[in-house]
């Protein structure tokens, strides 16, 4: 079935495929909620809404519409802000979409499940999409008066899904004595004993392993007798992002934010070195490119694509030098569903691996990361990093060549990308990085054309475009002197430029990958436990790093 979105030229809806992804189920103890697959399936069971801007809002406790304060972060669209509303504590986001399902089918709306927020509840609605000429409203009723409830930029407001209109009336439910099925009451009775012979394992004699910590029947849609009754279990839902097509005129893709939403005529910047006048001049050139990109949400932005040919990837954007999200283009990949911390440590054990450590007291940790290699097992390693987050224990690209042998034995769950890359057998083509939550790689640009393929977990990336240079205060080979560009304590009056970038956020997802072209800068940061591959093997020329200079021009 089709679901469409229609929107006008200057609504930028941001949605996604909703993900499994919880705050409060990651920092469970070894991510215990997880396991619970209807909880899985459940969150990531249709699409998510987010938040076009960060704001706080508070309630006094009254039922005038004034009672509800909304203070919005600078920098957002008039347009797109949330309002109060309706009064009774309520306030509301306005959905930039008309949406149309097939004869006969609504759309479920309501706010993220398994999923919140202290003091603040979403309201759900059902609304007939197959024939209404409306949008429609998300809305949330505050339930704490006097307290400050925060949403932060791209945070999810509202999940939607189909529903049939008619289903729920044509169901004719009853009870029934269980000696009616006796099938299902011995099922039912094996499975209970074992569920108690389980416990009794689990209390006498606890496993190391949290994969031995729960039974898999229900996962893996098996009856007590190993038996898989049905064709269509589904342990994991594989939804398609909403299409879009730069060549028609949409608007990027929702999940993708550009910060700088208007252009704004500004002089040609000096560069810190004294330029002379071809320097100028190319500085002047860029801004204009910038500031004519900046016109259009469709020339300016990042998009997200599946399905895309090789030939499609060369004209689009590998020879443009345009980033794109390919979306769910490694989810197949067993890496996918297997490397957890555990199935890692397990894989490689003993071998003795190099990482980047001891970086948080060092302010320029990536202009001296020769200085920050450190060699341990890798099972070590996996006990240091799963102990605390942070940029402490960090396997980089950096490291690949010391780690190759190592990591070789990891090769078999990765797949290949012909339509993209070349591919010799027998070589571990990815540089892997792994680390815990909150490793950083701060702003540079790298001297090829990269793939970031993300095989779990789920990191930030921001970029910025190369005509942004003059801007980003580069000082050292590929490095900016601005380390994190979303640092809340930035010195404006020390990079007074920066504010005039438009940087574009990405949240990269566990199964798709990102091009990142020569010479994009860019920084990224892990939301959680994350193991990404880097890729430069691309089917056409990739070069420049030959060529480059070392220094700025002086």
């Amino acid at each position: 079935m089709n679901l469409t979105c229609f929107v006008f030229p200057c609504w930028q809806p941001r949605i996604r495929v909703a993900s499994p992804k919880r705050d409060w189920m990651d920092e469970a103890p070894e991510s215990f909620p997880y396991r619970c697959l209807p909880l899985d399936i459940a969150n990531s069971h249709g699409w998510q809404i987010l938040s076009p801007c960060g704001f706080d809002v508070v309630w006094n406790g009254g039922m005038a519409v004034e009672d509800v304060v909304i203070r919005v972060d600078p920098g957002a669209r008039a347009d797109e802000l949330p309002v109060p509303l309706f009064g009774q504590g309520t306030f509301t986001f306005h959905v930039q979409g008309l949406f149309r399902t097939p004869p006969g089918w609504n759309l479920w709306v309501s706010g993220p499940p398994n999923s919140f927020k202290d003091g603040a509840m979403p309201l759900s609605g059902i609304i007939e999409t197959d024939w209404a000429p409306y949008s429609f409203t998300m809305n949330w009723k505050l339930t704490r008066p006097n307290h400050a409830v925060r949403f932060e930029e791209n945070e999810p407001f509202a999940h939607f899904f189909p529903v049939e209109r008619k289903v729920i009336e044509a169901v004719q439910p009853s009870f029934a004595p269980i000696e009616e099925n006796p099938e299902l009451k011995e099922q039912f009775g094996a499975w209970s004993r074992s569920r108690d012979q389980f416990h009794e394992r689990m209390r006498t004699a606890p496993p190391d392993k949290p994969s031995e910590k729960w039974q898999k029947l229900y996962y893996l849609g098996q009856r007590p007798d190993g038996q898989c009754p049905v064709a269509d279990h589904q342990s994991k839902l594989r939804l398609r992002e909403f299409a879009r097509s730069e060549l028609t005129g949409s608007a990027p893709s929702a999940m993708l934010s550009a910060k700088r939403a208007t252009p704004q005529p500004v002089a040609a910047p000096k560069l810190d070195a004294e330029p002379g006048w071809q320097a100028a001049k190319l500085a002047w050139i860029l801004e204009i490119q910038e500031r004519q990109r900046a016109l259009s949400p469709v020339a300016n932005g990042i998009f997200r694509r599946e399905g895309l040919s090789g030939a499609d990837f060369l004209d689009q954007h590998y020879a443009p030098g345009r980033p794109v999200v390919l979306g769910n283009v490694v989810a197949d990949w067993p890496a996918r569903s297997k490397w957890s911390p555990a199935y890692l440590r397990e894989k490689i054990g003993r071998r003795t691996i190099q990482y980047q450590g001891e970086r948080t007291g060092d302010a320029d940790f990536e202009l001296n990361k020769d200085q920050h290699k450190r060699s341990s097992t890798f099972a070590d390693f996996i006990d240091l990093m799963t102990s605390a987050d942070g940029n402490d224990y960090y396997i980089t690209a950096y490291n690949s060549t010391e780690n190759a042998a190592a990591l070789q034995c990891l090769d078999d769950d990765l797949g290949t990308l012909d339509k993209y890359l070349e591919h010799e057998p027998g070589r571990m083509e990815a540089m892997l990085w792994i680390g815990p939550k909150n490793t950083f790689t701060p702003l540079h640009h790298d001297l090829t054309n990269n793939l970031l393929v993300q095989l779990v977990g789920r990191k930030l990336v921001v970029l910025a475009s190369p005509s942004e240079t003059p801007r980003v205060y580069n000082d050292t080979h590929v490095f900016s002197r601005i380390g994190d560009v979303t640092d809340p304590n930035l010195d404006l009056g020390r990079f007074p430029l920066v504010k005039d970038v438009c940087f574009h956020e990405v949240i990269l997802e566990a199964g798709d990958a990102l091009f990142i072209p020569i010479g994009w800068w860019h920084q990224v940061q892990s939301l959680e436990f994350s193991v990404t591959g880097t890729y430069t093997n691309f089917k056409w020329p990739n070069e420049g790093w030959e060529s480059h200079p070392s220094l700025p021009p002086a």
